[in-house]
């Protein structure tokens, strides 16, 4: 068995961020009057020639100022703090469908969309459907509080980014908050070198019923790899409480120490960015290097006004099967 491979030096640079050190406006791209022309001539072409979401693929159009766009997209994404908001898409002149055709678009010149969903699904609707979370029911399909986490940190093949266009907020609360989980893992070997270690060993997390019937019904994985090149994170503390219940095995003592010590760094407000999302921004997160979470929101009593956000995963790895 191989030894495990632990980053025992301080991250530094960019993406070891404290939201308290940023500016309201760092992570913001705005879409220039450029794109905004690009994008209203796209949008009046597909109603001439309509073509399914999926069939969308940037390489049939002439885009240049919005490729430009989201070529800075992606060089934060990669080297600066991890994440992006677009500001905005102009929903108020689109349709939902228009604008989730260029949401597609856009993020395709990121990386390519994958399955979210074992059944193939590609387009996700992050809203409230009033169930209760658990084995089967993520918690983006409720409205409770969302803790820091990485997108199918459950799964064989997690995605590289995650991707969000609002289309629609709640009344109250549904309040985003994103972290460095570089300053994070910096935090933890400052005050529990002694724990990180075991953030490097498995944990067992719950694959939330998205898998093949006779598929095992859980993952063991660490929540830090590091290849000697890159550090990559996976967290879902949710996941590896009802992984744990579902394999029928206690949490070891320093499992349990070291998640709760890294959630308290985690809960430190001076590490979060904060934003409420509006109408037409995109949100796409490095899902490798920062978590994002939500507090939990109460809806508008309509279903037309109900949050709504479409998610998009992106992948460069592997088959967009949604287990590569």
């Amino acid at each position: 068995m191989s030894e495990t491979r632990v980053l025992d030096y301080e991250i530094t640079g960019t993406i070891a961020w404290r939201g308290e050190n940023l500016s309201v406006d760092d992570g913001y791209l705005n879409l220039s009057a450029e794109c905004l022309d690009e994008l209203d001539a796209l949008v009046s072409e597909l109603n001439k020639n309509p073509l399914p979401l999926l069939a969308l693929r940037p390489s049939d159009f002439e885009l240049s100022a919005c490729r430009k766009l989201m070529d800075q997209a992606r060089d934060l994404l990669d080297e600066g703090l991890g994440f992006v908001l677009i500001d905005r898409l102009p929903m108020d002149r689109w349709s939902l469908e228009q604008a989730k055709s260029i949401y597609w678009l856009l993020c395709s010149m990121v990386d390519r969309p994958v399955a979210q969903k074992w059944d193939g699904t590609m387009v996700y609707d992050v809203r409230d459907t009033g169930k209760k979370p658990g084995n089967g029911v993520r918690p983006d399909i409720t409205n409770v509080e969302q803790n820091f986490h990485t997108d199918n940190s459950y799964n064989l093949c997690p995605p590289w980014y995650v991707s969000l266009l609002c289309a629609q907020t709640a009344r109250e609360g549904g309040i985003s908050g994103l972290i460095s989980f570089y300053e994070a893992h910096n935090e933890m070997r400052r005050r529990h070198p002694d724990l990180l270690l075991r953030l490097y060993e498995n944990f067992i997390f719950d694959r939330q019923r998205e898998h093949a019937p006779n598929d095992v019904r859980i993952l063991r994985h660490p929540m830090f790899e590091y290849d000697g090149m890159r550090l990559d994170a996976r967290l879902s503390r949710f996941q590896v409480i009802n992984g744990q219940k579902l394999a029928g095995e206690e949490l070891d003592p320093r499992g349990k120490a070291a998640i709760e010590a890294f959630e308290s760094i985690l809960c430190d407000s001076g590490m979060t960015k904060e934003f409420f999302f509006e109408p037409g921004q995109i949100q796409i997160v490095n899902n490798r290097r920062c978590g994002h979470r939500r507090t939990r929101f109460v809806d508008w009593p309509e279903p037309k006004r109900r949050r709504h956000l479409i998610r998009l995963w992106l992948r460069g790895s592997g088959r967009p099967f949604y287990n590569g």
